[in-house]
């Protein structure tokens, strides 16, 4: 008998981990599609004239070779004791909040929480995020985070516009404001022709400016009070807004004491790794009066079906899908998982915890100051918190080197001072270090004194809500953070088929270096001959984002998809400009594309032409030519998604692009769809100039629940010189987010997921992506509408199903939505980009069984709705209007027109892993009616308890 090795291999990461059907699964796919390969279904599915000639071509490594690759590019990093400050701070993670948030796919593979009933766990986590900026501010209402402190800032600046009964069209920006916050507000400024004034604080005129903007502490460690600069700013009709630090706040009269409009910052220091830049959650708080202006996302707490206290998203959570070029911002990403951790750092010190964190730091700092003031050095200022700097003459080289000799990064500002910022790493050892780096011995004893004027300690308490008092022993801890991601639902118990967001597999060695000490611990203003490893990092990923996408460059700057839009935009102004051709701020957006794209077009100060739809769901391509022509040498660009939004290849791709290059536009593709492209169609080589990639959909970053995002920009070599700069690297162009590479330690994660895919894994990842949504709609259309499809009858790597006609029987899309939950399941996408629809995506990580189980959990649906159109029972008394069912309600007495089985355990549903939602149906209108976004008082818990 002969012996035949087996030619499986277990360390094919592609084809045995991240993609889900198996080789036997794909041909009973295939079949039910009914084609006869997948070759046969891609050819059906994509046009050949779009197709790119040469496949990707570097091999994959297995998750070994991967992680011992990722180890010795790490060992590239220098990782030095950096004490710049400038807004990014050394900190200490608690491992329970590392272990149990941060690396838990529970917490990092949730959805934003549209759907507020399977996201109860990090709602109420972001609930305490809110109640614990607003707290430290001392502000009465805040958001659920930004995206970066100096985002935050422009944001707080256009705030300020909408906002201000000034008429003037001036922003003051104090000089102790961080550099890098100045260069994004001055970026975000230009095309909304706003002036922006800058210098010291008392050289502000109030009357010739809508608003102000203060740093508090000062980039250079200044504290003082600005009580009477925000009143002279209110006596003429002007906003304040204070970017602030919270641990500060601990010891410092917070802005709302001194009547600021606004504070904003950075939540980094509270336990998020600097990662050479982020991902780290900006905080955003504003007076009661200005809540309905605020940017982002914000939670607020309702009632259930059953009037139990139930958490959402409130106010305009997405309000650039709604109105679009009238939106006021853009913002879609948000720092959501970088935000809970935050705010489980609070939960875990509490206020005491966090008041001692602060003493430590100041008093510590009051040692340096004091040691350096007795050896004759100049140090300033005299009043400060954790920052002072120190004029060193001609011999700041000498002391910033002699500082690296011991293991330190200070600041250097301008070409006589350094600075000094220290944090909660900071000890005796590195005080010692500090000393010795100018040539002194020895450090003063410690002293329980302020070094600040005692009008401006904190008066008031902060934090007095029971979450931030529990015990905090970490068995405690440990099962509250498990209490709450028990309610959630994410990508680790389930399919989340969300069009248009690419729910895949986070592979959990893509994510193991973002937390290794090398990536973690590195300061983005660091030296960067320290982040040799970072560099390679991002040299690399560029080289294959360009192989994907036919692109020449990239900038891996901005930090969200919405982020990536915006500088994509201004790179073709920045363009347009260079060229003399300062009229060409025309853009046409079709009626189909992301609520995002047109708010970004305003904020680039660009005029929105909206192209007609055709009834097929492409772009209409006479109103299309029309529009193009009408505007002549006013076209500054065209904003397409492609596949299509409505989940097809368009045959008339090239077409759209030749038009809006023969009037001298530029073609911006969105790249959410890009999921459907790898290794199949190049954008830059089918006309498009530039695109912004998800990293967090295409790429495999997680959602995070709400974010981290990336959306760094591929363009085209004519736009290469107009991609975003920085204060720190130069360049051209102003910058769009606060750290020159964005939020560089998550790159780590989509350079690992190519270099375990390889080349021809992401291309057979493409592949399956089509396949499984043209499987479901090959297994649904009888029974769901598929509202468009390709001239062949395919649809691209996701599927709108129809719901509409249910709505004559009384049913909903939200009944669908909900009662979806009661199978296990996130809803797909609801009523976008059609009302009233579902948009199906299933990428190619879920498994036949797992889809098989959705389309059971639909076809049950039907039938109930069924039951409904021939009058078996009413929508109101059906499970469908019911759903989701709860636990109580499986206990109650059960009272209702359908068997109580049929109700809780439906097809599709396990029985013994069942998901139970921990709440009903939420009431949004009685949430905004009643808006409450900071943690209900204790008396509400006594009164739900009862």
């Amino acid at each position: 008998m002969s012996f035949t090795p087996i030619d499986y291999n277990p360390y094919d990461f592609a084809n045995r981990r991240h993609i889900g059907p198996s080789p036997e699964e794909m041909v009973l796919m295939l079949e039910a599609v009914g084609a006869p390969s997948l070759g046969a279904l891609i050819d059906e599915t994509v046009p050949r004239s779009i197709r790119q000639e040469i496949p990707l071509g570097w091999a994959p490594l297995s998750e070994q070779d991967l992680l011992a690759r990722m180890r010795a590019v790490a060992g590239r990093n220098r990782v030095l004791t950096s004490l710049i400050g400038q807004g990014y701070h050394g900190t200490v993670t608690p491992p329970a909040i590392q272990r149990n948030i941060l690396e838990n796919p529970a917490w990092y593979t949730a959805y934003t929480p549209y759907q507020p009933e399977i996201a109860q766990g990090r709602l109420e986590a972001l609930l305490n995020y809110q109640t614990m900026v607003a707290d430290l501010t001392g502000m009465d209402v805040a958001n659920a985070s930004l995206l970066d402190e100096a985002t935050a800032a422009a944001e707080a600046m256009t705030m300020a516009l909408r906002s201000a009964k000034s008429k003037a069209r001036a922003f003051f920006v104090d000089e102790n404001c961080h550099p890098q916050t100045l260069g994004v507000v001055r970026t975000r400024a230009e095309p909304l022709g706003i002036e922006v004034l800058t210098g010291p604080a008392e050289s502000l005129d109030p009357a010739a400016v809508f608003g102000a903007l203060f740093q508090y502490p000062g980039t250079y460690g200044h504290v003082r009070d600005l009580t009477e600069d925000i009143a002279r700013l209110h006596d003429k009709g002007a906003i304040a807004c204070v970017a602030t630090d919270l641990l500060a706040l601990t010891l410092l009269k917070e802005p709302g004491a001194m009547g600021a409009d606004i504070a904003l910052g950075s939540s980094q220091r509270f336990g998020v790794p600097m990662g050479y830049g982020g991902p780290h959650a900006a905080f955003f708080a504003c007076k009661d009066a200005l809540k309905r202006q605020m940017p982002g996302r914000i939670v607020g707490v309702s009632i259930d079906s059953r009037g139990n206290k139930a958490y959402r998203l409130a106010l305009q959570t997405r309000e650039q899908h709604i109105r679009r070029e009238k939106a006021t911002s853009n913002v879609c990403t948000a720092q959501a998982l970088l935000a809970v951790m935050a705010s489980m750092y609070a939960v875990f010190h509490g206020p005491k915890g966090l008041r001692a964190i602060g003493e430590r730091v100041h008093f510590l700092t009051n040692r340096l100051y004091r040691a350096l003031g007795a050896a004759g050095a100049q140090v300033s200022p005299k009043a400060f918190f954790d920052t002072i700097t120190v004029e060193v003459g001609v011999g700041q080289a000498g002391i910033l080197a002699a500082a690296r000799a011991e293991g330190l990064n200070f600041r250097k500002i301008g070409t006589t001072r350094v600075g000094i910022t220290l944090d909660e790493t900071t000890d005796e050892q590195v005080l010692i270090r500090c000393l010795r780096a100018f040539g002194i011995e020895g450090v003063p004893p410690h002293r329980a004194e302020l070094s600040f004027p005692e009008s401006l300690l904190r008066e008031s308490d902060f934090l007095t809500h029971p979450v931030f008092h529990m015990n905090r022993a970490e068995s405690e801890m440990m099962r509250y953070m498990r209490r709450l991601s028990d309610r959630d639902l994410a990508l680790d118990r389930a399919m989340i088929p969300l069009g248009s967001c690419t729910m895949k597999l986070n592979a959990a060695a893509e994510m193991a270096a973002i937390t290794w000490p090398e990536f973690a611990n590195l300061h983005p203003f660091a030296p960067v001959d320290q982040a040799a490893g970072y560099h390679e990092v991002f040299a690399d990923l560029t080289g294959k984002l360009c192989e994907i996408t036919g692109y020449d460059a990239f900038s891996m700057q901005p930090n969200s998809g919405a982020q990536g839009e915006y500088a994509g935009l201004m790179t073709i102004l920045a363009y347009h400009k260079a060229r003399g051709d300062h009229q060409r701020t025309l853009c046409l957006i079709p009626t189909s594309a992301h609520g995002t794209n047109p708010a970004s077009a305003q904020m680039a100060g660009m005029t929105v032409v909206v192209v007609k739809t055709a009834p097929n769901g492409d772009v209409d391509l006479d109103d299309f030519r029309a529009k193009a022509a009408e505007a002549g040498d006013r076209l500054a660009a065209c904003m397409i998604t492609y596949p299509s939004t409505h989940g097809v290849f368009e045959e008339t791709v090239r077409e759209i692009c030749q038009i809006t290059h023969d009037h001298g536009g530029q073609v911006y593709l969105d790249g959410a769809n890009m999921n459907a492209l790898v290794g199949l169609v190049k954008p830059g080589e089918i006309g498009s100039d530039v695109s912004h990639l998800n990293l967090h959909k295409t790429f495999a970053i997680p959602h995070g629940g709400g974010g981290p995002g990336m959306g760094p920009i591929g363009v085209r070599a004519h736009l290469a010189p107009f991609l975003p700069g920085h204060v720190h690297t130069g360049g051209r162009e102003g910058p769009v987010s606060a750290a020159p590479w964005g939020s560089a330690s998550i790159l780590l994660i989509s350079w690992a997921y190519c270099m375990m895919m390889g080349g021809e894994g992401l291309t057979q990842a493409t592949r399956i992506a089509i396949l499984n949504a043209n499987y479901i709609a090959a297994r649904l259309k009888s029974e769901f509408p598929i509202l468009f499809m390709g001239n062949k009858g395919r649809v691209a790597h996701e599927c709108i199903l129809d719901t509409r006609p249910f709505a004559a029987a009384g049913v909903t899309v939200d009944d669908i939505a909900k009662r979806l939950i009661d199978n296990g399941f996130h809803a797909p996408t609801m009523s976008w980009p059609v009302s009233g629809t579902l948009m199906v995506e299933p990428t190619e990580s879920e498994t036949k069984a797992e889809i098989d189980r959705f389309i059971t959990a639909l076809l049950a649906i039907r039938e109930e709705i069924r039951a409904v159109e021939n009058g078996e029972i009413t929508a109101e008394e059906s499970p469908l209007r019911h759903a989701p069912h709860t636990v109580e309600d499986l206990v109650a007495d059960w009272t209702r027109k359908y068997p109580r089985e049929q109700g809780c355990f439906p097809p599709g549903a396990f029985r013994v892993d069942k998901y139970w939602p921990p709440v009903g149906r939420v009431d949004n209108v009685w949430g905004d009616r009643n808006l409450q976004c900071i943690c209900p008082p204790v008396e509400d818990y006594a009164q739900a308890a009862e």
